[in-house]
């Protein structure tokens, strides 16, 4: 949309010096690349590279949790505990928008493996392009499970407006001055099942 492009451009262009500001202090930080990129899933099924900044300690993913990650998780560095604090991790993915692959509002974009355990209902969040926040990072965050955020993103792909889209962005303003939704003990991984009970309460998606 172009409405997207135009958004896109003016946050890219008010926020470009925090975007090298948080560089180099990922860069001073702990050793490893500026940002963070995986293969995720957009409209219609098709693949592209998502951005965020680094926040855990390089190649995380094959250590610990894995793709989990608990509150006090010792990958997270010193800067990334900010990061995710305050959600600036997700900034690269204005990259995204503006090349397309997202919009900045939609289903969140998830990973290969997710998709193809999507039962038809699932897959119909496939039919917009995924957001950097959306439906249901307004409704629960972390603290909802899989299945259910599945439904809010279905819910918001089946009943999407302008006026609904303007309605996310405005209520994501008020999440993020309250930090709300961070960290939760869903209990669901991303294979997913069921957590056990003691890792639920400190578990939550790390890529979400």
């Amino acid at each position: 949309m172009i409405i997207d492009q135009i958004l896109g451009w003016l946050i890219f262009l008010a926020f470009s010096p925090l975007f090298g500001l948080l560089a180099v202090l990922i860069r001073l930080d702990t050793p490893g690349p500026v940002f963070f990129r995986q293969v995720r899933i957009g409209q219609g099924g098709r693949p592209f590279v998502a951005y965020k900044f680094r926040s855990m300690v390089d190649k995380a993913v094959t250590m610990g949790l894995g793709l989990n990650v608990a509150v006090d998780d010792s990958r997270i560095t010193r800067v990334g505990h900010f990061l995710r604090q305050t959600s600036l991790d997700e900034l690269p993915q204005i990259f995204n928008v503006l090349k397309g692959d997202m919009s900045l509002v939609g289903p969140r974009p998830t990973l290969p493996y997710q998709v193809a355990a999507y039962n038809d209902f699932q897959r119909r969040r496939l039919l917009m392009k995924p957001g950097i926040t959306g439906w249901a990072q307004i409704n629960g965050r972390n603290t909802i499970p899989w299945e259910k955020r599945i439904q809010l993103d279905v819910w918001y792909v089946e009943n999407w407006s302008l006026k609904l889209d303007l309605l996310i962005l405005l209520k994501t303003i008020r999440t993020w001055a309250r930090q709300e939704g961070l960290y939760g003990p869903s209990g669901v991984n991303y294979d997913f099942r069921p957590l056990n009970t003691e890792l639920s309460q400190r578990v939550t998606n790390v890529y979400s």
